[in-house]
């Protein structure tokens, strides 16, 4: 099979960066570098989302199958560089151009991603060939917003209408998963700087589990897998976080009470 590689990133706001653009004292405190910006965009737009250059990537989440099975982690450890993080991304891809999967990718990962790794001068020369390396990619790579290499499931189920998307953890509890458990993305900077990285990087990982079993749904629904294949992706990515001692895992499992199997 084709390994598919389901991704999704936490951020959290690009101190040095927000310092060097306002041209902020070094003496100025990170905590206040980062509510002088954020009531500079509440005034500007009102609300505090920063914008994608300044996302600051703390947290890279990925879950990966292939031919072995299936496997679920983050990038790198929590103190670890962005650009390291970034580059093991695209490392990723370099190795196994993978099908790749995501939630709202194309709208927030991704460019984040792009971003970044200009900022860190991360190489991604497979990631961003369009057919000028390989001619199999002119009509299938990950740039281009109809193609196959690259599945923002959100966009795809909207139709590409940003007025139909649907939020991943609803939509994920109507199909009978999880959903998201105890965090959500507005809680991950108070939490990162509060030192609870790994709970950010546990929330990050069943997000992208989360990802993969409504993707698994999708493919269900467009006869890609038959009703026993789905039954056996949805059971080996059961069995496999069973076999994960860690208690974001647990909590997961025990919030999954059967197979979230689809309505008669």
């Amino acid at each position: 099979m084709t390994p598919i590689l389901i991704f999704d990133l936490e951020t959290i706001p690009d101190v040095e960066g927000l310092r060097l653009l306002n041209g902020w004292s070094p003496d100025v405190p990170d905590a206040e570098v980062v509510e002088r910006a954020f009531a500079a965009r509440r005034e500007a737009v009102g609300h505090d989302f920063l914008p994608l250059h300044l996302q600051k990537i703390a947290v890279v989440g990925c879950a990966f199958r292939d031919n072995d099975g299936f496997r679920v982690r983050c990038i790198g450890g929590p103190d670890d560089s962005e650009a390291m993080r970034i580059s093991g991304f695209f490392k990723t891809i370099e190795r196994y151009t993978p099908q790749l999967v995501s939630w709202n990718g194309s709208g927030f990962d991704l460019p984040v991603l792009h971003y970044r790794g200009l900022i860190h001068g991360v190489a991604a020369p497979r990631y961003w060939d369009m057919g000028e390396d390989d001619r199999d990619f002119r009509y299938s790579n990950y740039i281009s917003r109809y193609h196959q290499r690259h599945v923002d499931l959100m966009d795809l189920l909207a139709k590409y209408n940003g007025r139909a998307n649907a939020p991943l953890d609803q939509l994920a509890k109507l199909c009978g998963f999880p959903g998201k458990l105890g965090m959500d993305g507005s809680q991950v900077y108070t939490a990162w700087t509060d030192g609870r990285a790994n709970e950010v990087r546990a929330y990050c990982e069943t997000d992208v589990v989360n990802t993969w079993l409504v993707y698994c749904r999708f493919r269900l629904m467009r006869g890609v897998l038959t009703r026993e294949q789905y039954d056996d992706e949805i059971a080996l990515v059961r069995n496999t976080l069973a076999a994960i001692d860690e208690p974001h895992w647990r909590e997961y499992l025990a919030a999954w009470p059967d197979a979230g199997q689809p309505a008669p």
